[in-house]
């Protein structure tokens, strides 16, 4: 996101600080800040195994759209932000849109906690911002979704605020 004069001072500040992140070679740790499971949208591992099933009545496509589209349902029954067009754009950039995407070179993989999805959620994370309601498995599309905009609206504010990995 280009920053612009109409641009309030404190997202010009937060665009320069997650650009500032990125090229101190963080980028590489996708989602790794210590999760704060006081504000995970349930405790880590207390999530019990939940089908898609359970989620809004819509039925979507089971493909990138449908995910995107299930998950911002979710997201906004959970009062969760976030739009089409940034989940779409950090989707992109993270995993070209494959859902099975794996980071097997960062220091999360060489931890042995690589990030997946398409979203690059490591575990630890996903458990700490899992959404109730989803899937209990970091790789289902809607599942990853939804934790890491539920991330990054802790962190951010929202997934539309985030335009480098994070």
């Amino acid at each position: 996101m280009a920053t612009t004069q109409t641009q309030p001072r404190t997202a010009r500040l937060r665009t320069f600080s997650v650009a500032g992140i990125a090229t101190a070679s963080a980028a590489a740790a996708a989602l790794t800040l210590a999760p704060s499971p006081a504000h995970a949208a349930e405790p880590t591992g207390t999530s019990a195994p939940v089908s898609r099933a359970a989620a809004p009545k819509a039925a979507h496509a089971d493909n990138l759209d449908g995910w995107i589209r299930e998950a911002l349902a979710i997201m906004k029954a959970k009062g969760i932000p976030g739009t089409y067009e940034g989940l779409h754009r950090n989707i992109m950039r993270e995993s070209s849109g494959n859902p099975n995407a794996q980071n097997g070179w960062d220091v999360n993989a060489q931890n042995g906690t690589p990030s997946k999805g398409l979203l690059q959620v490591i575990q630890p994370t996903f458990e700490a911002y899992h959404v109730e309601g989803t899937a209990n498995n970091l790789t289902d599309p809607v599942a990853n979704i939804t934790a890491a905009a539920n991330y990054a609206a802790d962190k951010y504010g929202s997934i539309d605020n985030v335009d480098s990995a994070y």
